[in-house]
Formats: structure tokens, sequence, C-alpha cells
């Protein structure tokens, strides 16, 4: 894979020579939950030698419905979050909506990341720049990998150097999305480390008309793609029962899958790294 810039993450290097792996609920539900994720998901990692973050958020600001569960909120949220990244040893990632939340979250966790709709706001791509933390900055569903050059040009204007690029899928409309899988090595031309979202790749923003739908089915096959393509880092949203999660449940791999879905990946990313050879494959 080509070179790219290392982001250094609390103690790991998302662009180094590990794969980095970010997965845990869409939203915060309850404390113990949570945490139980991050340390299952922290030995799972650990097993196949990925690097691990813990992910996920304190309000979801951008939920289909003004009635749908949003999560804990900024302050205990973020507590929380805090907390789960000392107890389970891990570091954390969370999305923030507003500039004013940039500095507060930076206090609590170790990367932030700006969400899809928002990565053209400058404001916000301003205001998480200044606060030191790197930042995970995913692709809007409406643009073109290329037109990422002036995201990361604003985010490196702003004072900051670290910035990891995030894939999600392409909107066509009717719910749908589709993923061009040319993304990742155009956007990991502009020298950022890439991370493939696999399970809002096959989300349906909106399709079950008060919430989004999705089709979990098809996240392992994308994943599958994304590490043959060669990235630096996997997204998942994950959940022990997903059928009863508050968000992105239909498109949440459980966790009784997770296991074999990254031992399925580990097999693909050592040949692509170029671990062992064709021949070497059982």
């Amino acid at each position: 894979m080509m070179d790219v810039k290392r982001v250094k993450v609390r103690d790991i290097e998302v662009g180094g020579e590990k794969l980095t792996v970010a997965a845990g609920p869409c939203v915060l539900d309850t404390f113990d939950e949570a945490l139980s994720i991050a340390r299952e998901m922290k030995k799972y990692c650990a097993e196949f030698g990925f690097n691990y973050i813990f992910k996920a958020s304190f309000d979801k600001a951008n939920r289909t419905s003004i009635k749908s569960y949003r999560g804990p909120g900024l302050e205990r949220g973020l507590e929380w979050l805090s907390e789960i990244g000392k107890e389970a040893g891990v570091p954390v990632v969370t999305d923030i909506h507003e500039p004013y939340q940039a500095e507060i979250a930076a206090k609590h966790v170790d990367l932030l990341q700006i969400p899809a709709f928002l990565c053209r706001q400058t404001d916000l791509l301003a205001a998480a720049s200044r606060t030191g933390r790197p930042l995970n900055v995913k692709k809007a569903q409406f643009m073109a990998p290329e037109d990422m050059a002036s995201v990361v040009g604003k985010c490196r204007e702003s004072g900051c150097r670290d910035v990891i690029l995030c894939e999600r899928g392409t909107s066509f409309g009717y719910h749908e999305l589709s993923v061009d899988f040319r993304s990742l090595p155009v956007m990991r031309a502009l020298g950022c480390p890439v991370m493939f979202d696999a399970t809002h790749s096959v989300q349906k923003p909106g399709g079950m008309g008060t919430c989004s739908g999705g089709d979990r089915a098809f996240a392992l096959p994308l994943m599958r793609a994304a590490v043959a393509i060669g990235v630096d880092a996997l997204f998942m949203e994950v959940h022990p029962d997903p059928e009863r999660a508050k968000c992105d449940g239909p498109n949440s791999i459980p966790m009784a899958d997770v296991r074999g879905a990254l031992r399925q990946v580990y097999e693909i990313d050592k040949v692509v790294r170029g671990k062992i050879g064709f021949t070497d494959v059982k």
C-alpha cells in the first residue's frame, strides 16, 4: 500500500503496520453495555493483532425523527466515554455536530469525528482542528472522493495535520447507498489514512419511514472488499442484540458474529500487507 502520514490516536497509529478497527454501538444506551462491548472488541482485535478504538455517539443529532432516541447527551455521554476509555484501556472516538462541542469533547476522547453530512461545515472543521486532537472526517454521501481535498485543506489550514478520511457510501436516492471502491485509493492519495465504514455503507437512510433501515448481510462482503483493496482502518457498529438497538440496529453487526468477521478480514489483510504469499494461504 502507498505510504501515508501516520495518525497517532492515543497509543496506536492509524496508517501504520496494523489494521485499525473502530467499533461500538451507534449511540450510548447504558454505560455497562458500552463498557462490555469495548472490552469484548478489544479482546477480539488483540487476538488478530489489530489496533482497536471504541466508538459511540453521545448524541445523535441527525436522527430521522424528532422522537428518536438521541443518547445520554453531551455532559453525561462524554463522562461515560472518558470512563470507558480508562476502564477498558482503549482510545475512544465520538462525533460532534456543532463547533462549541469540539473543545469540550476533546477533553474526554482521543479522536474527534466529523459526520458525513457536516464535512463541508467550515466552522465545525476549524473548531475541531484547533483542539489538537486528530480527526476522522467522513466523506459526505453527496461528494466525490477527490473533493475531500478541500476538506483536508480546511483542517490543515486550521491547525490539524492528523486527518483520517472515512468512506461510508454514496447516495443515489431512494434510500440506497452504493460504494465505489475507487474512492479508497483516491482519498488515500491525499496523504491521509483511509477508513472504511462498513455498516453505514449498508444503511438505508430514512428507509423505514420514521427511522433508517439497513441490511447487515452486506457488511462483511464490503469489509472484505475494502481490506482487499487496502485500507488503514475499518469502522463498524456492533451490538449484543441489534434488534433492540435504539439506533442503526438493521445495519449493526451482532457481537456473536464479530470474531468470525474479523477472522476473514485478518486473512485478507495478511496477504495485502505482504505478510504471507498466496501459496501459503490454506
